[in-house]
């Protein structure tokens, strides 16, 4: 049975986190005091006593959610996936548990992202929506049919859970035509913007620049990629593929369908939070869970 490790994104941080792995671990202490360095302020400060709305900030959220998977991954006697998979964000921290990136290129790189993505949101007014309980195809042609507006599918998250991304008045036309073609909910999410969508461009031409200029390596394992679900060990190709990633779907769905159809039987969550463990049992029932 094939292990696969999966790395969680925006949305699965908590307040305290981290603080177990600093205080009982001198090897993650060290990982934790290094993320400090990098990135010129105490991220670890906001991670162990910051409050929720702190947390939420993106030029917190993602370098924290990266720090804590990348560390749980290090510090593992344990890790030893046969391939890994990322959720948006934890695609970096795939890569940099799986050796295709340093620590401080991967770290760098995510700070990059998010600050990238910050000022990609304050140039035109955009949100995200989660529609659940109807088909990617109806969902699809409902969102290409809004021509005056921007609206997409941005994440495929499991049978039954797509959210939609783009400008607010696209987004919420979009809604209320998905409501009348059927779904149970359709729920405006607290987001800053309009991650994977075109609105994103301005954000991917930026982190395009610093992920060339990355140095990265073979990975030790396959890296099933967001934007095609495909498994990546070329760094040209997963270069590649990561730049895409910020303007393209997160196809999360398809990507745990081809590492199942490839053999995974045991899925690990390395992160906080247990978020892709529910979405990987809505995919694969037939799947073992669990996670470090």
């Amino acid at each position: 049975m094939k292990k696969a490790y999966i790395f969680p994104g925006q949305g699965s941080q908590f307040k305290g986190m981290g603080l177990d792995l600093y205080q009982s671990s001198d090897s993650a202490k060290s990982f934790f005091d290094q993320a400090n360095d990098i990135l010129g302020f105490d991220i670890t400060k906001i991670m162990f006593e910051g409050t929720d709305e702190e947390l939420k900030q993106t030029n917190v959220t993602q370098p924290a959610i990266f720090i804590h998977s990348v560390v749980l991954a290090k510090i593992s006697e344990d890790f030893t996936p046969n391939m890994v998979a990322g959720h948006s964000l934890g695609e970096f921290s795939a890569l940099v548990a799986a050796g295709a990136l340093s620590f401080d290129d991967g770290l760098r790189l995510v700070a990059k992202r998010a600050d990238a993505m910050q000022k990609a949101c304050l140039l035109r007014p955009s949100t995200m929506a989660a529609i659940l309980g109807l088909d990617d195809k109806t969902i699809e042609e409902i969102c290409a049919g809004i021509t005056d507006e921007i609206v997409v599918p941005a994440n495929y998250n499991c049978p039954g859970q797509v959210v939609i991304s783009g400008t607010i008045e696209g987004v919420e036309k979009a809604c209320e035509l998905l409501k009348a073609a059927g779904a149970k909910r359709a729920l405006l999410l607290q987001v800053g913007g309009a991650f994977h969508s075109p609105l994103m461009e301005p954000a991917r031409e930026e982190l395009a620049a610093a992920i060339n200029e990355a140095q990265f390596q073979s990975p030790l394992c396959p890296v099933y990629q967001n934007v095609n679900a495909k498994p990546a060990t070329e760094v040209s190709v997963i270069k590649e593929n990561l730049i895409a990633q910020l303007t393209a779907p997160v196809r999360w769905t398809q990507s745990v369908e081809q590492m199942v159809a490839d053999g995974a039987g045991l899925f690990v969550e390395c992160g906080p939070g247990k978020v892709l463990q529910g979405l990987v049992k809505k995919i694969s029932s037939g799947v073992e869970l669990k996670s470090i």
